[in-house]
């Protein structure tokens, strides 16, 4: 599950995640300089918040950091930190699926089997697909009637989790009118 940070804890996962490396010296006004040199956001970050920030980071395990005999400091993302850093680089805050003005008369069904030991992937691919909108026809099958294929794509990828999801985008489905009064406020023709 994604956890709830703040824009300044998302920047610093980011940054880690482009491959610049986060190293600080003993010092905490040249560990500062350095950032600030990164651009103008960088600039607008008071440095207690980003303090506050990096201890946060570490204490959700997002982070880790690395002490060198010269007494500098490496910040590493973990698994998880990696995870959450890719997830905002796609996504941004959430997955955004635009609704065209016109239905294309298609369903969007997505389906999957994923294996006990993957249950953390389950939930998350559950919450963002009740998060978009998507409505469970039954345990495992969500339907949705806007084009997301792509997006839905990106997120199984994110997770390596191909081998346990179909996306399936479908003409007909046996009780689409029913489907039809839940997603639009009148039956569409």
């Amino acid at each position: 599950m994604l956890k709830r940070i703040g824009p300044v804890q998302q920047k610093i996962l980011l940054i880690c995640l482009t491959g610049v490396g986060l190293a600080f010296s003993s010092s905490p006004t040249s560990s500062w300089g350095l950032l600030r040199t990164l651009g103008k956001e960088w600039k607008r970050i008071n440095q207690g918040n980003f303090r506050r920030s990096l201890r946060s980071l570490c204490q959700n395990k997002l982070l880790v950091e690395r002490k060198r005999k010269d007494g500098t400091i490496i910040l590493e993302l973990t698994e998880e930190g990696r995870h959450q850093a890719k997830y905002w680089s796609i996504f941004g805050k959430g997955i955004k699926v635009l609704k065209p003005k016109q239905w294309d008369t298609l369903w969007r069904v997505v389906m999957f089997d994923v294996p006990e030991k993957h249950a953390r992937f389950r939930n998350i691919l559950r919450d963002h697909l009740k998060a978009i909108g998507f409505k469970e026809l039954q345990k495992s099958v969500f339907v949705f009637p806007y084009p997301c294929e792509k997006e839905i794509a990106c997120l199984v990828d994110l997770y390596s989790a191909k081998e346990y999801v179909r996306i399936l985008t479908v003409k007909k489905i046996d009780n689409e009118q029913a489907l039809q009064r839940k997603f639009f406020k009148s039956k569409i023709r």
